[in-house]
């Protein structure tokens, strides 16, 4: 470490010229990163509903329609009218409407009313549109500036647009709500008007160089690309407030700057490592989820927890060195009191906290896994945009696309009329039921039969009245898939928004238990390194899952739901970034049990880390707080509301919970901690007298 530290301080210009060409490269890159919006694109390959829409990209020219458009107070006459305008628009491939469904000559109430109704009903016309991929926020706007106010736009598509405008926005706004307030929390907390900024510099750089380096891993979800910057700086600015704090502590001592850094590079190294491990364990174990998107934000905030990490022990010790003239100018008193008393304070809540968490550890450990979630944010799309046709009766919210062997026209009948007596199917569109069985494909012309015909497969197209997710949704899902599978027994494939939502609710579940458990036994082994006890590791763990417990099940206790990224994600990152605090205050309170009776290492270890823990904590809950009140997007603000609640949870649980544990269970601690050295009290009696 020395000879490392050494070179760091000798080569100091060439480390930061290093590192603002590879920021400044990795700026540039960041402006290349494809930002994925559609969820569904990660999906597993096995999943059901994969399979469903690359065979439907393979085998029909026309894609599944993604957009619902009504069009209030129009005559029939104006709403074929309509229809063309809308197929004329530049990104919209497909118009779907009454005439492709019935014979628009004859009498509407020959053609029956559940089909009419579907597509014109008093006046208003509803439209399937499908957008082109990765063109719905240009194919929204066309529609929509040819809507004008006469109408509304729902489905995939527009929910799409919605937060790919809303996103960059938001989380811009985030990060000028939060960075004053990180710059607030670190100027009360240091003794420099300078330290603040090279915080920032120090873990800002390693932003950079993380969200640049994002372009090598072919596109991020817009979840990973608004979630990482602010998880990341966040979670990693305690590495540089370690540096920094123990260099100023070496330079009180008299020794030289050189020294002063050498010593600090030394002694932080491993603390900094040991925290900085446990993070990037509970980051890493998101990898592991058959859902995608977890191995894209673990592997993006892994590789971010990386950087800080080489950004602090590098980068921060050189640019320290070569500004430490203008910390020494703006020095200032400390701002925050030392807090070394607290302990008095916070032992008369032991034992309420023990009793409280004893309490209700079982039962919130039952209900967070009863939780209700949500798997997509139409309910958010509807509450901001106000185009909510189901609430308003326009008509159907969600189109699902079937999949059936070709050559049984006899069985496409018969499966088109058990779905159309189904509860919430509004309308079904197959050529059994469009064009009758009665006229062969083959003396049709291509652009009829295409539409229903692939070389293996036919298409049927299902219109519901349900919302995308929901008990109704997911029901019908799995009646349309029984009613098919029961006359198709050699296999059906199903696409469209309830599908993909029903497949993520089926594979999320499955990975809930896999993640956590990972990031337990990850964590738990760093730990068991860390400390070499066999006691401390279930301490820790149980300090900070009763936190995770108990925060996960207020919203079942409440009657909310929560979207199901939010509740994977803080599994993982509540638990690998909270469990810092517990790690810093049994550190000290093992090296002071060394040479101080129980009582007093507490009240030495409470004191002398009671005001990292918290500055951490503030600045963890803060971030997540900030994420929560800026996103319109509930997959973000759930992130950021349970991480904001969760933090504050956890670290409540180890300044009151955890030193109760810590002394419940000291003499089992000495006994199963490797060369625990602890004091030996000869005033046992004494000791237990003052208590």
């Amino acid at each position: 470490m020395d000879q490392f530290a050494d070179a760091v301080i000798r080569r100091r210009k060439a480390v930061m010229i290093l590192f603002a060409v590879s920021a400044v490269l990795c700026a540039l890159l960041f402006l290349t990163v494809e930002v994925k919006y559609n969820m569904a694109e990660y999906l597993p390959p096995d999943a059901q509903s994969t399979k469903a829409l690359k065979l439907i990209a393979e085998e029909f020219p026309q894609a599944l329609p993604n957009a619902g458009v009504t069009v209030r107070g129009v005559s029939l006459m104006e709403a074929l009218a309509f229809k063309r305008e809308l197929a004329g628009l530049e990104h919209v491939s497909e118009v779907l409407w009454l005439d492709d469904a019935a014979d628009l000559r004859r009498p509407l109430e020959m053609n029956g009313r559940d089909v009419t109704e579907s597509y014109y009903k008093d006046g208003n016309a509803h439209y399937s549109v499908t957008v082109a991929k990765g063109k719905e926020k240009e194919g929204i706007r066309e529609i929509r500036a040819l809507l004008g106010d006469r109408g509304s736009v729902t489905g995939e598509a527009a929910e799409i647009e919605f937060v790919q405008s809303a996103t960059g926005t938001e989380v811009r706004n985030a990060m000028i709500i939060l960075l004053p307030l990180i710059l607030l929390i670190l100027i009360l907390s240091t003794t420099s008007w300078v330290e603040p900024l090279l915080f920032l510099a120090a873990i800002g750089m390693s932003v950079v160089i993380n969200m640049g380096t994002n372009a090598f891993l072919g596109g991020v979800s817009f979840l990973t690309n608004a979630v990482t910057p602010i998880l990341q700086l966040a979670v990693s600015l305690d590495y540089a407030i370690f540096l920094l704090h123990s260099f100023g502590k070496r330079r009180k001592s008299g020794v030289s700057v050189e020294t002063a850094m050498r010593e600090a590079v030394r002694e932080s190294f491993s603390a900094v490592a040991a925290s900085a491990s446990t993070t990037l364990f509970g980051f890493m174990a998101l990898l592991f989820m058959d859902f995608r998107i977890g191995a894209d934000l673990g592997l993006s905030l892994a590789k971010g927890v990386a950087f800080s990490f080489v950004s602090v022990m590098v980068f921060l010790p050189a640019l320290t060195m070569s500004v430490y003239k203008m910390i020494d100018k703006t020095h200032h008193r400390e701002l925050i009191p030392s807090f070394s008393n607290v302990y008095n304070v916070l032992r008369r809540l032991a034992v309420p906290a023990v009793i409280f968490v004893a309490a209700v550890i079982v039962p919130c450990f039952l209900g967070q896994s009863r939780t209700d979630f949500m798997y997509g944010y139409q309910a958010a799309f509807d509450q901001m945009t106000g185009e909510d046709g189901d609430a308003e009766g326009e008509g159907r919210s969600t189109a699902m696309v079937l999949l059936v062997p070709k050559g049984y026209a006899a069985r496409e009948e018969l499966l088109g009329g058990e779905l159309s007596a189904l509860p919430h199917i509004t309308s079904v569109m197959s050529y059994a039921k469009t064009v009758g069985t009665g006229i062969p494909p083959e003396f049709l012309d291509a652009s009829i039969t295409e539409r229903f015909y692939s070389a293996r497969f036919a298409r049927l197209i299902i219109y519901t009245d349900t919302p995308q997710e929901g008990n109704d949704a997911f029901q019908t899902v799995e009646e349309i898939t029984a009613a098919a599978e029961r006359i198709y027994p050699e296999g059906v494939y199903s696409a469209g928004q309830s599908a993909n939502l029903y497949d993520i609710k089926t594979i999320v579940r499955k990975d809930n238990s896999l993640t956590n458990l990972i990031a337990v036994i990850s964590i738990f082994l760093v730990l068991l390194v860390t400390f070499k006890s066999a006691t401390l590791p279930f301490l820790l763990l149980l300090t900070i899952e009763a936190a995770i417990w108990i925060n996960l099940s207020i919203p079942y206790f409440t009657g909310t739901s929560i979207n199901y990224i939010g509740y994977l994600v803080l599994n993982t990152v509540q638990l690998g970034a909270t469990v810092d605090y517990a790690i810093l205050l049994t550190v000290t309170y093992m090296r002071d049990r060394r040479v101080m009776p129980r009582r007093e290492a507490l009240h030495s270890a409470l004191g002398s880390s009671f005001r990292s823990i918290i500055v951490s904590a503030v600045t963890l809950a803060a971030a997540g707080f900030t994420l929560a009140g800026t996103s319109s997007n509930p997959l973000i603000a759930d992130i950021g509301m349970l991480l904001g609640r969760g933090t504050l949870l956890s670290m409540t649980t180890v300044l009151v919970f955890l030193p109760a544990m810590l002394a419940v269970f000291d003499k089992a601690i000495g006994k199963t901690t490797y060369k625990s050295r602890f004091y030996a009290e000869k005033t046992l009696g004494q000791e237990a007298g003052m208590q």
